[in-house]
């Protein structure tokens, strides 16, 4: 059973993380509407904010590792829950995520991620989606940064084994720029789902560049190599062994 002292925490964590952002959001709505720095501004404050309440509140610690990336790059990352998303956020300067467009509509999120160039996917028609993403991303690309997308599509739990979707080579292809794959264990300790959050350090690391001009399959195939063989060896050093759970999503 889990720790009910813990799960009240987790519980109190995650109800004023919520709080922080509706607050947060409201105070920097003037600034955010008429300057996409403000809304950057703002998604940084609560980025820190999450992080910091989570390492005294739950007693998760976050940490980076590898070279932050800057400048104009593609950063292919490991999703298993929200904490990877504020740590990459934070970490990188200037950031836009490819993000599933339903999230656009969503009260504070899909007004900020308007205004900081995230660029709207619909997961439902794949080859139009990809089509109108790659024109989307040329199209917000007024100032340098880093492009965050999740070559999975979607949050996965630890152990499990889902496919790496052909968007990110198509990105990789079509912008020319170098690709940073990123791993990760945060799952371990904030899962996808749930309240329960469990102590423990949380680690987000950049991994060596995948220069252009690699070939499509290649791509692919060395982008989920590397990820998923360094987030596996993430996982064990956090004591989770993800060959013993390893469902099909």
């Amino acid at each position: 059973m889990k720790n009910p002292v813990q799960w009240l925490r987790s519980l109190a964590f995650t109800l004023q993380m919520y709080l922080a952002m509706l607050v947060l959001g409201i105070v920097f709505a003037p600034w955010a509407v008429v300057s996409p720095k403000g809304a950057r501004t703002a998604c940084k404050t609560y980025a820190r904010w999450v992080i910091w309440t989570a390492r005294w509140m739950v007693g998760i610690r976050c940490e980076l590792r590898g070279q932050v990336p800057d400048g104009e790059v593609i950063v292919a990352a490991k999703h298993q829950s929200f904490l990877d998303i504020i740590m990459i956020f934070n970490a990188v300067p200037s950031a836009r995520f490819i993000m599933k467009r339903e999230l656009m509509w969503t009260p504070v999120i899909g007004v900020y991620a308007k205004r900081l160039g995230c660029v709207p996917v619909n997961r439902g028609k794949r080859g139009a989606a990809i089509a109108k993403m790659v024109k989307d991303v040329a199209k917000e690309s007024t100032e340098p940064g880093q492009l965050i997308i999740y070559s999975q599509g979607t949050r996965v739990a630890p152990g499990a084994k889902k496919p790496y979707k052909i968007g990110t080579a198509v990105l990789y292809e079509g912008l020319s720029q170098p690709c940073i794959p990123a791993a990760t264990n945060v799952g371990v300790f904030w899962p996808r789902s749930g309240i329960y959050r469990k102590p423990g350090l949380a680690v987000v690391e950049f991994l060596e560049p995948m220069q252009p001009g690699i070939r499509r399959a290649e791509f692919m195939e060395q982008l989920e190599e590397r990820v998923e063989t360094r987030s596996d060896a993430l996982m064990r050093e956090a004591g989770f062994n993800p060959a013993q759970t390893a469902p099909q999503v």
